[in-house]
C-alpha cells in the first residue's frame, strides 16, 4: 500500500542515516583524540585501568626524579671518599720520608698539616642538594633513597627505597669519623732470655762464628737473621768483641737490618734482658750457634724455644692528631700504621658506596624500562588503530553518501502520485 501520510521507505532510510552519522562521529573522535577508550561510557573497565595505570607511571616518574638526585648525591660522597683516599696515600708517603734519617720532621709536619686541612675541607665541601654524608651535620645514620612504587592485588600502593648506612662512610662525626676518631694499634712484645755480655764479653774470634735465628712478622714466611764478624763491623764495633749491652743491642740492629726486617725494635734491660717490640705480631724462631768459638746462643739473650710476641700495650691517636715534629721513629712507625688503617676504612667504604651507585644506576634503568612497559599497556587497551579506523571512515563516509542519496530517492516516491491525477 502507497500512502501519503506515513513514508515507510523514507524512515528506514533515516534511521539507516542516523546510524551511519553516529558510527562516523565515533570513528572522527577515535582519529582526532587517538583514543579507542578516551571516556568511561567507551569501556568502563578499561578506562579505569587505563586512569589508575597512568597515575602510577606519573609517580614513577617523581621515582626517576628521586634517583636521580639520591645518584647525585652518591656521587658526591664516593667523590669525597676517592679524594681522601688519594690524600691519605700521600699522607702515608710524607710519613715514610720522615723515617728517614737526617729529614727535618717539622717541614715534613708542615706539609702533612696542610694535607690534614685538605681532608677537612673536602669532607665539607662533598655535598648535594644540602646533604652531606662524609661529615656529621645531623643524627641521622641512614638515608633513603626512593627507588620504587608497587601495587599489590588489592589494589593498595607501597613505596619503596634504598636504605644507606651514612654512618660507616663519614669522615668527620665527633671524634667518630674515620679520621677524627682514635684509632688503636697494638704493640706486640716478646722477651727472649737474659745476656751475660756485661759480666764475660762474646768474643766472635773465629771467622766462622755465627748466631743465627728467624723472625716471622704477621704470619709471613719467616726470615732468617744472621751475627757474623761482618755484623759487628758494620755496627761499628772497634773490634770482633761484643763488650756490652749498647753493642749488642747495636749488633741486633744491625743483623735484623741486614736480613730485611723492618719495624722490630730492640731492647736490652740493666739485668741483660733481651726484647724484641714491634708494631706487627712476630715469632722468633730457630736460634743456633756455629763456628769454632762455639759461643752460647743464652749469652746472647736469645733461646732455643719458639718466642711468639703478645700484645702488650696500644698506640692510640686519630689522623688529624698525628703531629711527628718531636716523635721518634717507633712513633713514626705507629703513624704509618694509624694512616694505613684509616686508608683501609676509607677504601672499604669507597667500595660499599660504590655498590650503591651500581644499584641506582640499575633500577634507574629499570625504572625507565618499566615506565615504557606500562605506557605500552595502556596503549594496547585504550589506543585507537588508526589505520583500522582511517579505513571506516572511509567505508563510513560512502555509506553516508549513500544513504543520503536513499533518503532523497524515499522522499521522491510520494511525488510520483501527483501523476496519477493528472
Amino acid at each position: 500500500m502507497t500512502s501519503i501520510n506515513t513514508n515507510t521507505s523514507a524512515m528506514t532510510a533515516l534511521q539507516s542515516l542516523q546510524s551511519i552519522n553516529n558510527s562516523l562521529e565515533d570513528t572522527q573522535g577515535r582519529i582526532s583524540t587517538g583514543y579507542r577508550v578516551a571516556e568511561a561510557q567507551d569501556n568502563a573497565a578499561y578506562w579505569s585501568i587505563a586512569t589508575t595505570m597512568r597515575s602510577d607511571n606519573q609517580a614513577m616518574s617523581a621515582v626517576v626524579d628521586s634517583l636521580g638526585i639520591g645518584a647525585a648525591t652518591v656521587d658526591a660522597a664516593y667523590t669525597g671518599l676517592n679524594a681522601a683516599k688519594d690524600v691519605l696515600s700521600e699522607i702515608k708517603a710524607k710519613l715514610t720520608t720522615a723515617t728517614s734519617d737526617g729529614v727535618d720532621k717539622g717541614k715534613v709536619q708542615e706539609e702533612i698539616t696542610a694535607l690534614q686541612e685538605q681532608l677537612k675541607t673536602m669532607s665539607d665541601s662533598a655535598s648535594f642538594s644540602g646533604q652531606n654524608w662524609l661529615s656529621n651535620t645531623d643524627s641521622t645514620t641512614t638515608k633513603q633513597i626512593v627507588s620504587s612504587i608497587s601495587r599489590d592485588a588489592a589494589g593498595t600502593l607501597g613505596v619503596g627505597a634504598i636504605d644507606v648506612d651514612i654512618d660507616s662512610y663519614r669522615l668527620y662525626s665527633a671524634d667518630a669519623g674515620i679520621l677524627d676518631k682514635t684509632i688503636d694499634i697494638d704493640q706486640f712484645d716478646g722477651t727472649l732470655g737474659s745476656a751475660t755480655v756485661e759480666t764475660t764479653g762474646i768474643d766472635f774470634a773465629a771467622a766462622d762464628d755465627k748466631i743465627s735465628f728467624t723472625v716471622s712478622q704477621n704470619g709471613d714466611a719467616a726470615r732468617t737473621v744472621e751475627i757474623t764478624q761482618d755484623t759487628l763491623a758494620a755496627a761499628g764495633l772497634s773490634d770482633t768483641t761484643i763488650r756490652s749491652n749498647a753493642d749488642l743491642k747495636s749488633v741486633y740492629e744491625q743483623a735484623l737490618s741486614d736480613a730485611g726486617i723492618d719495624g722490630v725494635d730492640v731492647a736490652i734491660a740493666s739485668d741483660g734482658s733481651l726484647s724484641f717490640s714491634s708494631l706487627e705480631s712476630f715469632t722468633v724462631t730457630n736460634a743456633a750457634t756455629a763456628g769454632a768459638s762455639t759461643i752460647a746462643v743464652a749469652d746472647m739473650g736469645l733461646v732455643t724455644t719458639d718466642t711468639t710476641a703478645t700484645a702488650t700495650g696500644t698506640f692510640s691517636t686519630s689522623v688529624e692528631d698525628i703531629d711527628i715534629t718531636s716523635a721518634g721513629s717507633a712513633e713514626v712507625q705507629a703513624y704509618i700504621k694509624v694512616v694505613d688503617e684509616a686508608l683501609s676504612q676509607v677504601t672499604t667504604a669507597a667500595a660499599s658506596i660504590g655498590a650503591v651507585q651500581n644499584r641506582i644506576d640499575l633500577q634507574q634503568d629499570f625504572v625507565s624500562k618499566l615506565m615504557d612497559t606500562v605506557s605500552e599497556g595502556v596503549g594496547s587497551l585504550v589506543d585507537a588503530d588508526m589505520t583500522e579506523e582511517s579505513t571506516r571512515l572511509k567505508a563510513l563516509q560512502t555509506q553516508q553518501q549513500l544513504g543520503v542519496q536513499a533518503l532523497s530517492i524515499a522522499n521522491s516516491s510520494s511525488q510520483s502520485l501527483l501523476s496519477l491525477f493528472r
